[in-house]
């Protein structure tokens, strides 16, 4: 195997890794297996019904392309978390490896953006609804849309290319359930025999300002909203209105909350066991909660759902 010099060691380029994922016997992993699948189940028929919801409003440009980001990046992680949970072979190849944490660094930074592109979105449909249709024509939203994938895809390339050409040593084995970067446990950063400072403050960078930003926007557009809602006189539409937004203030808080904790803070995540119970809920949870969440508190989609629902039941009844 040919090796390359760094420093004063020769290091073996690694060409896999070993994903051990949790520790504990079938008493821990079969539970663990059940409440994966359960979830993984739910996201999947959750997000669908979300998907072939037909929202006609512009104000749902948006909310119709979350549940597609919410499947996919579930889909990245959940059936290798489930596959190694009782397999005997953990290996994942180095072209794997890079691949899930591409993909997954991708459709995490484009769900995290589009959160601050609706909030501005509600806030020009609360605040000036007049002129709502012509600024958010479907051309700029579809504009919007184009620009976060943009972003993901910018950080992705950064994230991977710059954790990937890092030398490995010959500890291959990953203690976490799926490839990523950030500390403590020993994830790809801390396997590498070179100086990983300049990727650390690359990450936190990039998580720092996407947090950040969007965090700006939110606070803006929901002060500008709550100052248009306590002028409202009529109770229902103040109910209305919170409803639509109590949902979108939810789900951001969620996000935004973990994935700051895990990848925007120096060592606020203080064991190897912590950051994997955190890394299962944004990874797993989150994309199960977002359908119930919107669905629940807003009532044009469940509407919308509850008509689904009705044809799908007229459908089933015909063929019989």
């Amino acid at each position: 195997m040919p090796t390359q010099r760094n420093g004063n060691l020769l290091v073996a380029p690694l060409r896999e890794f070993v994903l051990e994922g949790f520790s504990g016997g079938v008493e821990i992993r079969a539970p663990l297996f059940a409440l994966f699948s359960v979830l993984y189940t739910v996201t999947i028929l959750g997000n669908l019904t979300m998907i072939d919801a037909h929202l006609q409003s512009p104000m749902y440009f948006f909310l119709k392309n979350l549940p597609f980001l919410d499947l996919c990046y579930s889909s990245v992680i959940t059936p290798i978390a489930l596959a190694i949970l009782f397999s005997s072979s953990k290996v994942i190849s180095m072209a794997g490896c890079a691949t899930q944490l591409c993909l997954f660094s991708l459709l995490v930074t484009t769900e995290g953006i589009p959160l601050g592109v609706m909030a501005y979105d509600r806030f020009m449909a609360i605040c000036s609804p007049l002129q709502y249709a012509v600024i958010m024509c479907p051309t700029k939203c579809t504009r919007l849309l184009l620009g976060t994938y943009c972003g993901g895809c910018l950080n992705s390339i950064v994230q991977t290319s710059l954790t990937f050409q890092l030398p490995f040593c010959s500890n291959n084995h990953i203690n976490h359930f799926f490839c990523d970067v950030p500390p403590p446990p020993p994830t790809l950063l801390r396997l590498a025999c070179a100086d990983t400072e300049l990727n650390e403050l690359v990450m936190f960078g990039i998580c720092g300002l996407i947090i950040v930003d969007t965090t700006v926007v939110v606070l803006v557009s929901y002060g500008y909203i709550t100052v248009t809602i306590l002028r409202m006189h009529s109770g229902s539409g103040r109910h209305k209105v919170f409803s639509a937004c109590g949902s979108h203030i939810t789900a951001v808080s969620l996000f935004i909350g973990t994935v700051f904790v895990m990848y925007a803070q120096p060592g606020a995540v203080e064991s190897m066991e912590q950051g994997k119970v955190i890394s299962v809920f944004y990874t797993m949870v989150i994309p199960m909660l977002n359908p119930l969440i919107y669905s629940l508190r807003n009532k044009d989609v469940k509407d919308t759902l509850n008509r689904l629902g009705q044809s799908g039941a007229a459908l089933r009844k015909g063929g019989w």
